[in-house]
């Protein structure tokens, strides 16, 4: 009794399976699923990157955008991703590289800082995707030459940077100011500032890349585009004349109180905030920082209008001109060379860039490295104008500690606090950089 009982039992259940499933059999309805791809996993691309919704918030939401409009349209794959601050990326980057556990896309800089990971055998080339498809002929000329190693391309950047000084046009006008345009009257600026209580400048230089801003340009100005190119490739010397003279006015201004107290020890962001809320007069970043004064809702509008914008002064005697920048391609997306999803990371990398370039520009503000026509858009007058120096700069140089080798660029960084903190002079700053340089890794 039981046992039949049971076997009924199974029989019926058996009959609802058969009417769920449409009477179909099984082989049919695995068929079905095959079809549909329902049974099929998913793919996981993990993707890496440097912009925080809290501190890049334009940035972040184009990443979620084209991530989900990627995802939409490839219902196969899944985008994960890693969101890191600026510095912990870096840092994470060094730990998992050393793993060989990259992210299957990541965040990576140009240059003596991808330089390693190349050696290494951990990022993949990317001519196929550079040279064919979609953004062939899409990149404005030289940005993508900074990622090239022995004639391959082993990252594709998003952004083209130039660094201008921003500044606070009510300040300015508050104290009856002129936008400087030769360094002595930079420096006529910042005494009138200091002497009103102001701090003239936002700096937060923990991270020394950013006071590497101020010495770059004096540099630049000073002993001309070309001097500062050789040293930092190696084929010229910190030491020249105008080099050292350069870092003697980094710690002139120092002297001179030009940036808000305890400036060492603060944070990029920290330095930031100096001049976001308007403690500061001035403040000099590149145009990464664009949509904080442009498009990015989270800022008062009031504020954004308050922000202008000059070159870097000229130097009396120097051999610079305003037409120099300091400034290049911005980051790039890597794909690892040991990822297991290589082919279909490289295309979601086509897709991200191609589609980056085509909203980066209304959505964010950013300017992208890719040709995109913005004459039918109505775009911020601080964006035009910075897009427009942009396209007729004389000269553009790349970051010193991105353009250096991991080691001189270390030792640059350092220096670089030291010499803000006046903890080295001026000769003892260019010949650590004569050092580092000569041992060429």
């Amino acid at each position: 009794m039981r046992r039949n009982h049971m076997t009924k039992g199974l029989l019926l259940a058996c009959i609802w399976l058969l009417v769920l499933t449409g009477c179909g059999s099984a082989g049919e309805n695995n068929s079905e699923l095959a079809a549909t791809g329902a049974s099929s996993p998913k793919i996981t691309i993990h993707m890496m990157h440097i912009w925080p919704a809290g501190l890049s918030a334009q940035q972040y939401k184009l990443v979620s955008q084209i991530i989900a409009e990627y995802e939409k349209e490839h219902p196969g794959i899944i985008i994960r991703q890693d969101v890191l601050e600026n510095e912990q990326y870096k840092s994470k980057l060094k730990v998992l590289s050393a793993s060989n556990d990259l992210p299957d896309v990541g965040i990576t800089w140009a240059a003596g800082f991808m330089e390693p990971y190349v050696r290494g055998g951990l990022f993949a080339p990317l001519d196929d995707i550079l040279h064919g498809g979609q953004l062939k002929d899409k990149f404005l000329k030289s940005t993508t030459e900074s990622y090239v190693v022995d004639n391959k391309t082993y990252a594709l950047p998003l952004e083209m940077n130039i660094s201008p000084i921003f500044y606070n046009k009510e300040i300015f006008a508050q104290y009856n100011l002129q936008v400087p345009t030769t360094y002595e009257e930079f420096k006529a600026v910042v005494r009138a500032l200091s002497s009103h209580g102001v701090p003239p400048v936002g700096l937060g230089n923990k991270d020394r890349w950013t006071g590497s801003l101020w010495y770059m340009y004096l540099a630049d100005r000073i002993a001309g585009s070309e001097t500062l190119k050789r040293a930092t490739k190696g084929t010229g010397y910190f030491d020249d004349p105008g080099l050292v003279q350069a870092a003697a006015e980094v710690q002139n201004l120092v002297d001179m109180n030009a940036f808000n107290n305890g400036f060492n020890g603060l944070s990029y962001d920290e330095g930031k905030s100096e001049f976001m809320e308007e403690k500061a007069a001035m403040y000099l970043t590149g145009t990464w920082e664009l949509p904080n004064f442009t498009t990015n809702p989270e800022i008062p509008q009031a504020f954004k209008d308050k922000v202008g914008f000059f070159k870097f002064p000229t130097v009396e005697g120097g051999k610079g001109n305003s037409g120099d920048w300091v400034g290049g391609p911005g980051v790039g997306l890597f794909v690892a060379e040991s990822s297991r999803v290589k082919e279909e990371a490289k295309a979601f990398v086509e897709y991200f860039v191609f589609k980056w370039g085509e909203a980066s520009v209304t959505s964010a503000g950013v300017i992208p490295a890719t040709k995109v026509d913005t004459t039918n858009e109505e775009l911020p007058q601080l964006y035009v104008d910075l897009l427009n120096e942009l396209n007729n700069a004389s000269s553009i140089t790349l970051f010193a500690d991105v353009q250096m080798k991991p080691h001189a660029a270390q030792v640059h960084l350092d220096m670089i606090q030291a010499l803000f903190g006046k903890a080295v002079t001026p000769e003892q700053f260019a010949a650590r950089h004569k050092v580092a340089v000569a041992k060429g890794n």
